[in-house]
Parts: structure tokens; sequence; C-alpha cells
């Protein structure tokens, strides 16, 4: 595991060491040719890891979910709240992915990689692979949330770096010709040589996720069936240890961000946590998260005969909720490692002023929800501040559930094999088989897997892309109608007597009044589909066009 870390430092410095300047305009702050020595396998070996460091961030991972209904971000100084109320325009982007640094260092690698002697040629294969994967990742990121983005080669001058868009199209088959061309020459090890580093499997998710994406559900489908066909990989039996620093050598991870607390820490974490626990509760899930689950019956809380009840709505729910979500009313452990009981909805507690209470402090939870994930329990990090906590970026779960939604498009509910995967991954949490007479249409297996994957995966960054790319009936982005209109919190009381069975504490109050209840009102237009280009860039590369819909903001 430590080699992945070992040589990070080395390897980002001497790709960037020598900047001469801030010259490439489509490439802010980035540095022409290393003035490094490239010779040994050792020497590509640490330029590589170096190529690791920011191929993605797991705080963005964790922040993503904030630009989508099932998250919000209380700092619009953080950059996340924009993208989640619509108020993003060119100059005020929020968090953006307009940088092209990682493309750059991987380019670095690819070019210089040749100057050094390996005594096995198919590690270098194998460490090519890696770069280009790394690569192909960061343009399939911004392919997909810019609508296509310039194409960066090695450029010897500020008039050669000005260089226009190619679109979305050119981008994505780029992206698809470098995978399939790792792929189908095995080009890569089929195992990962460390935690966190990338191998074949990776790539076929990759390609999974991509081809799912832009609805190739026959390349989607057969990607998932090669990741199968690996053997390397299995559901987790524990959904909830899935997300703890102890488990992150689970067979279910095909790849994750990787951080240590004494070297490389992330420290998103903190800001994670509620008020009374130290942290800034600066991403915190949703009640429209909440309302996705099932029942624990299996039923939506809309159907007839469900046992919903609105003002215990925490009852009886799908077990992932509590696997997922700090609800008031659950327990939850705290940094001693003892028990406590979340409570957001009482403004004061035994005559004392309640710190999580959402009005209490800048830094309580404004949907009075604190997500479970990664954080509880809280005993698991010595200091919350620099964990090495390391969120997942592909793993197995998503596998099942794309080659389900990929098969049911293809073919409907005739491949059993979709019921198989549906059921293998709602029964690692307790929940009931599919009723295939219930969902025995393709339509009303899409509606199943589109909540599967919603609920199975709510705070791992996947929500906004899905949103974007799934249609409702009338042919309009998902995202037009969830992102829309009010985002509510839950006014009630709490029952503090441990007693109590933990989804019966929390009584709402659904009498309240939008004044009590209202956080803020979001807006999603259809231009919102993709992320304005940022001004700034605009300015320095007048080649450079502006997304539709934000040619006129400033």
């Amino acid at each position: 595991m430590k080699s992945i870390f070992k040589y990070i430092a080395i390897g980002a410095l001497a790709l960037t060491a020598t900047s001469c300047s801030d010259f490439l305009d489509t490439v802010p702050h980035d540095a022409l040719s290393p003035s490094a020595t490239w010779a040994t396998q050792t020497d590509a070996d640490k330029f590589l890891t170096g190529c690791y460091d920011g191929w993605e961030d797991g705080g963005r991972l964790l922040y993503w979910d904030c630009a989508s209904d099932f998250g919000y971000n209380n700092f619009s100084w953080e950059g996340f709240r924009p993208l989640g109320d619509g108020s993003l325009t060119p100059a005020n982007t929020g968090a953006d992915y307009y940088d092209f640094g990682m493309i750059r260092r991987a380019n670095e690698f690819l070019a210089n990689v040749d100057k050094c002697e390996f005594t096995d040629e198919a590690e270098r294969d194998n460490m090519k692979s890696q770069a280009r994967f790394i690569r192909a990742y960061q343009y399939f990121v911004r392919n997909w949330n810019y609508g296509g983005v310039p194409f960066i080669e090695s450029y010897n001058s500020a008039e050669e770096a000005r260089v226009p868009r190619k679109s979305e199209n050119e981008i994505k088959d780029y992206i698809e010709s470098e995978l399939d061309d790792i792929i189908d020459k095995n080009l890569i090890n089929d195992a990962p040589a460390a935690r966190g580093r990338i191998a074949k499997g990776a790539v076929l998710a990759l390609r999974m996720r991509e081809a799912l994406y832009y609805e190739e559900w026959a390349k989607a489908k057969e990607c998932a069936e090669k990741i199968v066909a690996l053997g390397q990989y299995s559901l987790d039996p524990s959904y909830t240890n899935l997300f703890n620093v102890n488990n992150q050598d689970s067979k279910e991870i095909i790849l994750a961000v990787q951080y240590l607390q004494n070297l490389k820490n992330n420290g998103v974490i903190g800001q994670m946590y509620n008020n009374a626990d130290g942290g800034w509760s600066s991403i915190v899930p949703t009640q429209n998260l909440i309302d996705t689950y099932e029942m624990a019956n299996g039923m939506t809380i809309d159907e007839a005969g469900s046992g919903y009840d609105a003002t215990h709505p925490f009852k009886d729910r799908d077990p992932r909720m509590g696997m997922t979500v700090i609800y008031p009313g659950r327990n939850y452990t705290t940094a001693d490692g003892s028990t406590a009981i979340f409570n957001t909805l009482d403004a004061e507690l035994n005559g004392s002023k309640n710190a999580n209470y959402w009005a209490s402090a800048d830094n309580a939870s404004k949907t009075g929800l604190t997500w479970s994930k990664y954080l509880d329990p809280m005993s698991q990090y010595p200091d919350i501040w620099k964990t090495s906590c390391s969120p997942i970026v592909f793993r197995y779960a998503e596998v099942l559930l794309s080659y389900a939604e990929a098969s049911n498009e293809l073919n409907g509910p005739s491949d059993t094999k979709i019921y198989e995967y549906l059921d293998a991954v709602r029964a690692r949490v307790g929940m009931p088989a599919v009723d295939r007479t219930k969902y025995n249409t393709k339509e009303k297996l899409r509606e199943l897997i589109h909540r599967e994957r919603a609920v199975e995966f709510a705070g791992e960054g996947l929500r906004r892309d899905d949103i974007l790319r799934w249609k409702t009936a009338d042919g309009k982005m998902l995202a037009e109608t969830v992102m829309n209109g009010p985002l509510n919190r839950r006014a009630g009381t709490v029952n503090m007597d441990n007693s109590v069975p933990e989804g019966e504490r929390a009584t709402i109050n659904v009498n309240a009044t939008s004044d009590q209840l209202l956080i803020e009102t979001r807006k999603f237009g259809t231009f919102n589909r993709y992320l304005p280009i940022p001004q700034t860039a605009i300015e320095s590369n007048s080649q450079l066009t502006q997304n539709p819909g934000y040619d006129a903001q400033k």
C-alpha cells in the first residue's frame, strides 16, 4: 500500500519543477517539459506515482452530491452551493473542472518513459497504460461536464497552446479508443500492484461508466461482464464496513483515491461532521434522498399499504438509509467511542442550547441530516481533520447495477441475470428480492434500477451524472424536475429515550410552515446540463467558446 505514496512528492515535483511561465492559457499554471532524468525503470515508477497525485480529488467526490438533489453545501465560498442552487455563471463557476494539469502530467510521462531502460517491456506497457487511464479519466470528467474541451498536446509557445475546443463526440471517441486499445491489446496487469493502483478492472470500469452515460448499452454490458469474469471482485458482506478506513482492502473496491493520515491526508472529513462534533456540516444529505429509499418491505413510500408514516419517516425503511445517513433519533458513535442519539430537531436539550439544531450555528446541518458513510463511527479517526479516508471511485456494486441497467435497455426483463444482480445488491443489506410480477416490464424495471442505483451510491458522487442522463416521461432530464423548486428540511422533535426504537424517536411536524422548512429555492435550466467555461479561461484564450445559455452571463 505504501508504495503508491512513496514517490508522489518526488514525481509531482519533478514533473512541474521547471515551469517556464503561466503561458499555457488552455492549461493554466502548467509547465513545459521537465529537466529531469529519465534513465531507469525506477525513475519511470517514481514519475508514474507522481501522476497519481491528483488523478481524482477525494474531497471533490465527497462534495459532488451537493450538485444534485441528494446533497447540500451550506457555504458558497466552498464552491459547490452554486452548482446546487443553479446560480453558477462564467464569473462564478463555483468548484470547476477546468484544469488540465493532470493531463499535461500524463503527457509528460508518456513522452519520456521510452527513454528509460526496462528489463520487461510488458511492465513498460503496463505503466504507460496506467498513465493513459489517468489521462482518459481526466478527459472523461471534463468532457461529460463541459460538452467538449481542448485536446491538450505538447506546446512550445503560447500561441500554439491557444487551441479551440474539440467537440464532445471527438473527445468521447478519443477516450474510447484509448481505453479499448489498453483492454484489447492486454497492455495492463489484471491485478493492481498495490492498493490504489490502476489495473484492468479499473480500465474496464471507466469504459463501462462512459458507455453507460452515453447510452452505449451493449458496450456497457460487455464491460460489466468482463469485470465479473476477472473473478477479482465481489460484494463486501457489510455495506457499512465498506466505508470504514479499516476495510480499505475490501474485495468490492476496484479503485479508490488514496490518502494516509501522516503523508497525504483527507481533511474534508472534518468538514462533514456536525457542529457538536467539531465539524462544519459543509456536506449534508437532503430529505429528497430520504424520500427515495423504499420501505423495508420493498414498497415505495407512495405505494398504498407500504406502512409509511410521514410523522415517523425514518421508521421501517431500507436499511441502507441508516447505513448512509445519520438521521434525527439515530444512534451514532462519537469520537470517544460512546453512543449518542443524533438530535437536530430540538432547539434545546435539557434546558440548554442544542448545538446541532439547524439554527444554532452556521456549522449545524441545515437539512437536519448528516452523512453516515465514511463518518460513522467517528472513533475510526484519531483526527477528523487529518484522515486516511480514501473515497471510492469504482466498486463492484456499480458493475452489477450497470449490467442491470444496460441489459434492461437492450433486452428488458427477459434477461434473468438482471434480477439476480439486483437481488444480490439488495440481499447484502437485508432488502427483499425484487418482486418479478410487479417489475415485469422494461419501464417498471427501469424505475427500480434507477432507484436502486440512487440509494446504493448516495454520497459517492454519482447522483448528478445520473439525473443529467436519466429522462422523465416527457423526454426532459430528470434534473429539470428534482433540481427546480424549494429544498426543505423537516421540523419536529426527538424522543431521547434509548428504549424507543431508533426509527420511532423522531416525530415530524407535518403541518410546519414553509418559513420553518425552506432552506433555499433551487433552479435548473436546460442549459445547466453543462457547466460554464470559466470567464478567465475565455479571456485568456480567444479561441474558446462558451457553452450555450451562459453567453450573456457575466
